[in-house]
């Protein structure tokens, strides 16, 4: 009767087998299940080939660590003894169509890739597919065809605002592995340190990679530390992470910042600054720790005027620390950056603009292309490639380089349509520096990104035909370390976004499904607490959404959550919890609070202000589209009555236009008495935001009715009319700043214009 029931067990236990989901992630491009599985013990025989023994070994070391099984490791020739069951065999083999199979039944499994970077692939699938029952360790039957639909599959993360330690780095690139990612852009110079040992110029470690003190809170700040902050990687260190992620089959690609975001650098040999004798830039706003007297590693984020000087010192610098990297990395690409370089010390360097004469450059923009390119040369020379950020573009392309394309996809069609390789990284849907959560909690450096909108992702623009789309290597997801202080924020921030953007990278297209992912989500945060590692639940959190009603008489917030069996409540001002049931409408200035209720208890309050006024929930256009990067909610974010109360940190509040003026038509349902006009636009100059220049106001025949210019720096800007008017449309025109004056911040660049809210009374 015993082993009756132990049959019947196991019998259950093989069809829930047959009938589980397979949760790989990335997706598979074939699966297909098959009854039965495969049982791991000591007795398992792992068996390599001449290419596999460091793969044999590293699935050995998987097995022990996780799951406290040790099964030998033999070469293939000594397997003559062994019994035919429970092998696992691994092989590099020239036949297997681009990529890897794995063949999973009840008695052995076979695992061959057609390169060994494509058998560590399959590995990964293996360890996936691993279920515990009982206290035994399965793997279902099944066979798996995969391949990578991109090249490249990259993962970055920048060191130099805030220092991750060598065991921060190798768990980072162990998360890389299991996800197939096969690239690590591991950013070592910016304005707030330097963090790689250069042996000929020490001061770049000993100076500049330490700040004396760091802004506290969303910049520009509430505080400073007032503490020295720091740290780098010694050489020796270099090449033990560079080896970690080879054994991964993962490529480090160094990137080392010029000719912009340079302070660090400049601080530590200030001779490489076009005016080396003058005191470090710091912006009014900082609250600066310590001396201020000479160069000194930036306390604070942004943009900053003192960038290399194109002098032969500069460049010989660059040389021979260029000359100590390319020994410890085997990338052929070297990441020289190139972005947000501002010209306002060259355009004021009487040097620099002599040598545009001399060089017949166009401007400054043509200066910074004959930098890249120099830079390009010499890397050419030394069987290194540059690969920069979308700016290489501006001036005139250095005729080898790829293109990271950061400011939207423009960059990147523009240099594919000129045959340069690509790797698409807009900040739209690949910076995992943006906040996952509608609802902020903790500071991030602004930006809205879900989990979705991530592995929507579909990184070769339809703008591009076949012979262009080639140029497409792939992508990567950027982490910007400004608000990211520690391993758990770290952590925090890229799971489970980095499991969706793997698949958009490795599935093709056909193969992707976002319901079969979501299914997925529970998976991933289970693989965290093996790794005990943070993660964002923001997926499942509440979600609101505000749009206007179809009379244009009020306002629609709906409410829904991914949490299963969620039972969502709410309240009006400070009134009792009602069952929420269907979407709200509201046509009065009120706050509306609202939560998911587990076990007759409110989770997470969620408080809302609505401020109602005449414009708000009525229908409005635009002239121009905002930008791409911040669309906020279109022209509704504009009369949907939220407030923004935290500038570009909620920048999905708000819609941004670089350069534009904008013409705004709001259309009233009936004749309405006009008082006065209130503009909520941001004022950021550290952040290349400003104020409008001016606002006219024009009625349905565009006939002029006032205009204002802007002069101070208050972020609601009034136009009081000299006389009431009625009207049932009226127009208001938005002006741009225009050019940032010299002096500030990207000085010379195009103003960004922040809209948020349009009061009329």
């Amino acid at each position: 009767m015993y082993l009756k029931l132990i049959i019947t067990s196991f019998f259950c236990f093989c069809i829930t087998l047959l009938y589980a989901q397979i949760n790989i992630i990335p997706q598979p491009q074939f699966v297909q299940q098959s009854k039965g599985s495969f049982l791991i013990n000591n007795k398992t025989a792992i068996i390599y080939d001449q290419y596999s023994k460091p793969h044999a070994l590293y699935l050995q070391q998987q097995l022990k660590t996780n799951y406290n099984i040790t099964p030998r490791v033999i070469y293939y020739n000594e397997i003559k003894n062994l019994p035919t069951q429970q092998i696992i065999s691994l092989s590099v083999k020239n036949n297997v169509t681009n990529g890897y199979a794995l063949n999973s039944t009840q008695n052995n499994i076979e695992i061959m890739g057609v390169n060994d970077t494509l058998l560590f692939n399959g590995l990964q699938s293996l360890l996936q597919l691993i279920i515990q029952k009982n206290c035994q360790t399965y793997i279902p039957s099944v066979i798996i065809k995969d391949a990578p639909r991109f090249q490249y599959r990259g993962m970055h993360l920048d060191v130099s605002r805030h220092f991750f330690n060598v065991a921060d780095v190798k768990r980072y690139i162990d998360y890389l592995a299991f996800y197939k990612f096969n690239t690590f852009h591991w950013h070592l110079t910016d304005d707030q340190g330097w963090r790689i040992e250069i042996k000929k110029y020490p001061l770049l470690t000993q100076i500049g990679g330490y700040r004396n003190g760091t802004i506290v809170g969303r910049y520009p700040g509430i505080g400073n530390t007032n503490q020295r902050y720091g740290g780098f990687y010694t050489q020796a260190q270099i090449k033990e992470v560079v080896q970690y992620a080879s054994e991964r089959f993962i490529n480090i690609i160094p990137e080392i910042e010029m000719p912009g975001h340079a302070s660090a650098a400049i601080a530590a040999y200030p001779q490489l600054s076009c005016f080396p004798d003058e005191a470090v830039e710091i912006a009014p706003t900082t609250i600066w720790s310590g001396s201020k007297k000479g160069k000194h590693v930036q306390q604070t984020w942004g943009v900053f005027n003192d960038v290399f000087a194109p002098t032969d010192y500069t460049f010989q610098f660059l040389e021979d620390v260029l000359d100590e990297i390319i020994p410890l990395f085997p990338s052929t690409y070297i990441h020289i950056g190139g972005d947000e370089c501002p010209k306002e010390n060259w355009k004021r360097s009487a040097f620099c603009q002599q040598l545009i004469k001399d060089k017949n450059l166009k401007d400054e923009h043509g200066l910074q292309s004959y930098f890249i390119q120099k830079i390009e040369q010499y890397l050419n020379k030394k069987g290194k490639k540059i690969i920069g950020w979308d700016e290489i573009l501006e001036g005139g392309f250095a005729p080898n380089a790829a293109v990271m394309s950061w400011r939207g996809t423009e960059g990147g069609v523009a240099a594919a349509k000129q045959q340069h390789n690509v790797v698409m990284t807009p900040g739209s849907h690949c910076y995992f520096d943006h906040a996952e959560s509608q609802q902020e909690d903790s500071v991030t450096i602004g930006g809205f990104l879900p989990l979705e909108k991530v592995y929507r992702f579909e990184p070769v623009p339809s703008e591009l035909n076949k012979n262009e789309a080639i140029f497409i290597l792939g992508a990567q997801a950027n982490v910007w370390t400004e608000y990211i202080t520690n391993t758990a924020k770290l952590q925090y921030m890229i799971f489970p976004r980095i499991a969706a953007i793997a698949e958009v990278l490795w599935t093709n297209p056909e193969n992707k499904s976002w319901l079969n992912f979501e299914k997925k989500i529970p998976i991933i945060f289970n693989q965290c607490k093996k790794w005990k590692a943070n993660f964002n639940k923001a997926y499942y959190e509440l979600y609101a959404d505000v749009q206007p009603s179809v009379d244009n008489k009020s306002i629609q917030l709906a409410l829904s959550s991914k949490q299963p069996k969620a039972n969502i409540v709410y309240k009006i001002n400070d009134g009792a919890f009602k069952k929420y049931e269907a979407p709200l409408h509201i046509s009065t200035t009120c706050s509306i609070g609202y939560s998911i209720l587990i076990d007759d208890k409110v989770q997470k309050l969620t408080k809302q202000p609505f401020h109602f006024n005449k414009a708000t929930g009525k229908k409005i256009e635009l002239s121009v589209l905002p930008s791409k990067a911040y669309p906020g909610n279109g022209a509704f974010s504009l009369v949907d009555g939220i407030h923004n109360t935290k500038g570009l940190a909620a920048s999905a509040e708000c819609i941004g236009f670089e350069g534009d003026d904008v013409m705004v038509k709001i259309t009233f349902n009936e004749p309405t008495i006009i008082n006065n006009i209130n503009i909520h636009s941001l004022y950021e100059p550290g952040s290349w935001v400003y104020l409008p220049k001016s606002i006219s106001l024009f009625n349905q025949n565009m006939e002029l009715l006032q205009q204002k210019e802007v002069t101070n720096t208050e972020n609601i800007q009034s136009v009081t009319l000299l006389k009431k008017i009625t009207e049932t449309q009226i127009i208001i025109k938005i002006n741009n700043y225009g050019i940032i004056p010299t002096g500030m911040p990207g000085a010379g660049n195009k103003a960004w214009l922040f809209l948020n809210e349009i009061e009329i009374n």
